[in-house]
């Protein structure tokens, strides 16, 4: 007994072909949105706030600002992790703050945080502090500790789950734009920003210069 199966008639045949054709594209379309949501929360894409400096797919592009140029740092603050007491940017006026916003759940910062760290260390005797701002882990803290726990994390980090503590820069910092850092100089200006991860090299650099500048007297 023959067992091929019989020919369709033409207009099956473009419907049969058509259908898989719209199939395959559903499935890649499907593997696309899944594929920009995983990245949604730890790049920033292109887009009107960060063309005019340069900034592509959270590159770590360094923006520091000339001194003449700066401007005084928001008011920011909250709560600090882990601990009892919250931190005050105001507090910290004569030092250098270096302001690192995080999340455990975001892969660019699992990346650089063994460097911050290690800048942190070599970096707090010369009058500059390291803050975590950590954001979207939750209400509870459980997944930030086991971060700080996991990279030996030693400096503090203020806790803002929502976000809202961070509005406070919203005119520097796109509200996705995590990683990033934020640099204030000893005048409590406005030195420096970078938007996605940053390598330990360079922030090293980047710190120690804006630390070894001398005060403007403002």
């Amino acid at each position: 007994m023959d067992d091929t199966p019989p020919d369709l008639p033409a207009p099956a045949r473009r419907i049969g072909a058509r259908a898989g054709r719209l199939l395959a594209a559903a499935v890649a379309t499907g593997a696309l949105v899944l594929s920009l949501a995983a990245c949604s929360d730890g790049q920033v894409s292109r887009n009107s706030e960060t063309d005019n400096i340069g900034y592509l797919e959270g590159d770590g592009v360094v923006n520091i600002i000339p001194p003449q140029d700066r401007k005084p740092a928001p008011e920011f603050g909250g709560p600090l992790l882990g601990e009892d007491g919250e931190f005050q940017l105001a507090d910290a006026r004569g030092d250098v703050v270096v302001l690192n916003v995080w999340g455990s759940w975001c892969p660019p910062c699992r990346k650089e945080a063994p460097g911050l760290q290690a800048a942190y260390e070599d970096l707090q005797d010369d009058g500059v502090q390291f803050i975590g701002v950590n954001t979207r882990d939750g209400q509870t803290e459980t997944a930030a500790l086991a971060f700080e726990e996991e990279f030996a994390i030693t400096y503090p980090s203020v806790v803002d789950p929502d976000g809202e503590a961070l509005l406070a820069f919203r005119e520097t910092l796109p509200p996705s734009a995590i990683p990033s850092t934020l640099v204030v100089d000893r005048e409590g200006r406005m030195a420096a920003r970078v938007l996605g991860p940053i390598s330990e090299s360079s922030l090293r650099d980047m710190v120690a210069d804006i630390a070894a500048e001398e005060p403007t007297g403002s």
